[in-house]
């Protein structure tokens, strides 16, 4: 499984990433470990505020280029409903490979 998030800093930007482990990369952005983004490491990381299981590497990178091309208001958009992911990406991606996941499930 692949995990694509979104973080919001200290100074409310926000950081969008992949991983294979969520834990272990949100402690190295918290922690500003030697691993961290270097824009996390820049803008510190405060709170992971979504993130998306999919189930290969290919498809997690997909949704991260494409919140990476949202503004601020959409990804703020998408961080607020899930619902809104047809909305702001349904003409670029399935929905159907992506599933929001529950931050205090997970971390």
């Amino acid at each position: 499984m692949y995990y694509t998030y979104i973080i919001r800093c200290f100074d409310n930007s926000l950081y969008t990433g992949i991983t294979t482990d969520v834990k272990r990369r949100m402690k190295e952005h918290f922690t500003k470990d030697k691993n961290c983004a270097k824009y996390t490491e820049v803008h510190t990381a405060k709170k992971l505020e979504a993130f998306w299981k999919s189930e290969d590497r290919k498809l997690a990178s997909k949704l991260e280029f494409h919140i990476k091309t949202l503004n601020k208001n959409q990804k703020e958009q998408l961080i607020e409903n899930n619902n809104n992911f047809e909305k702001l990406l349904g003409k670029k991606l399935e929905s159907k490979f992506y599933e929001r996941c529950s931050i205090n499930d997970t971390i």
